[in-house]
């Protein structure tokens, strides 16, 4: 995507999201009076979304922060460019507001944007009869408790490397950009979105001497689950729980391809975002 190389652009729309049926007109409109082709698919569609995906130069999304995780699903390792607006609460993905779309891409247009690499993670299930589940995700992997309100123990180990065993109701492996989620909820540090590493934050962990910890990209993790008496699940990021077995084990490593973020020109910069949109949120 470069400037006066926009030609054909797709807008994801949340169907929970009132909102989103009147940005999508003023979107499909803009398009219209630009000449540039345009399509539009339900977030959660993710069959569609990626056979739409295929020779598009920019995806829309209208919704939410996790309207945006399912689209980021759907575009893998494509690189096609995402630009979120705005229809949800706290909005760390989705940056634009609904008032400034037709703003915002009149400035992509023109050039007058960057792209922002978010890194994303792969993670792989191996399963004790020796099979194995792969899933991709843009904040979080997470083995946690399953519904009973019962401890599990999680065993930790980075690269070969024996980290620490937790009793806690989970551990999540979030990327910078998951980490003003899930981890940030449980305590994990925030990281600045630009950087490559895997945040590894046990939630409600019971005497504890090591709590968050920031590991480089090229490190492997490995989560084995140790004991559940009350069963327990890996969830990718917040929207697909798995059931988990004791003795199976999750591994989380850094992936090659990111995901695409697009910044127009005048985008708040994280800091103050995060500053901001701290305030929003429920006392």
């Amino acid at each position: 995507m470069s400037e006066g190389r926009l030609e054909r652009i797709g807008f994801a729309v949340s169907r929970y999201n009132p909102q989103a049926v009147g940005v999508l007109e003023r979107g499909r409109a803009w398009c219209a009076a630009n000449g540039i082709p345009a399509w539009d698919a339900v977030a959660d569609d993710e069959e569609r979304l990626t056979a739409e995906l295929a020779g598009s130069d920019l995806v829309t999304v209208l919704g939410g922060d996790g309207t945006f995780l399912r689209v980021a699903r759907a575009i893998g390792d494509s690189l096609v460019p995402a630009l979120g607006v705005n229809l949800g609460r706290v909005g760390f993905l989705a940056k634009v507001e609904p008032d400034d779309l037709e703003t915002a891409l009149d400035g992509i247009a023109a050039g007058r944007y960057t792209l922002a690499d978010r890194m994303r993670l792969g993670a792989t299930i191996a399963r004790l009869d020796g099979s194995h589940l792969a899933a991709a995700c843009l904040n979080e992997v997470a083995v946690a408790r399953a519904a009973q309100v019962r401890l599990i123990q999680v065993e930790v180990e980075v690269s070969g490397s024996h980290l620490a065993t937790y009793l806690a109701d989970g551990v999540v492996v979030a990327t910078p950009t998951g980490s003003t989620a899930y981890s940030y909820s449980a305590g994990g540090a925030v990281v600045d979105p630009r950087l490559r590493n895997l945040v590894i934050t046990p939630v409600a962990a019971y005497l504890s001497a090591i709590h968050s910890v920031v590991a480089g990209e090229d490190h492997l993790i490995r989560l084995r689950l140790r004991e559940a008496f009350g069963g327990a699940v890996v969830s990718f990021d917040g929207q697909r729980d798995v059931a988990l077995e004791v003795g199976e084990s999750v591994e989380v490593r850094a992936l090659p391809n990111p995901l695409r973020l697009v910044e127009p020109e005048g985008s708040t910069p994280f800091y103050d975002l995060l500053r901001t949109k701290a305030s929003l949120l429920p006392d």
